[in-house]
């Protein structure tokens, strides 16, 4: 039986896969190889990354990269507060005008929704929806910091 109507293929590229082959978060998965997570976002999912590019990265005070990289208990903390299990679209999140979803960190991150624009604790959403196999990604332009402790 044969069909005229195109199949939808699903993503076949895991986060992480997606993450590499896009040549703009070269600092996050070296940050998640640092941190040990990279299997993690590799798995079965589903996830919501919020991933921040090099350029987010490169905002950070000279020499917080390099000293998070020296410390994967504190940049495993930052990095899982960039994720939130399940599957959260952009359409979700603007229809709900906004959300409080707890990270896989602990802590909530504080969305909102302004000028028709997605905010994550005031990272803009740059790029919305990138389907993978085991979830979606959201880029950000700024690296969000988890409340301290």
């Amino acid at each position: 039986m044969s069909s005229t109507m195109p199949m939808e293929k699903k993503a076949e590229q895991t986060i992480v896969d997606v993450a590499v082959a896009n040549g703009s978060f070269k600092t996050l998965v070296a940050a998640l190889t640092a941190a040990d997570l990279v299997g993690a976002l590799q798995g079965k999912g589903p996830f919501t990354v919020f991933a921040p590019t090099d350029a987010a990265f490169a905002k950070l005070p000279a020499g917080t990269v390099e000293a998070l990289l020296k410390d994967p208990k504190q940049l495993a903390s930052i990095l899982t507060y960039h994720v939130v299990a399940g599957q959260v679209m952009a359409a979700d999140v603007i229809k709900g005008n906004g959300a409080t979803p707890t990270t896989l960190n602990g802590a909530a991150l504080h969305i909102t929704v302004q000028g028709g624009k997605v905010y994550v604790n005031g990272a803009q959403v740059t790029t919305a929806d990138v389907a993978t196999s085991n979830g979606v990604i959201h880029v950000i332009d700024a690296v969000v910091l988890p409340p301290a402790k």
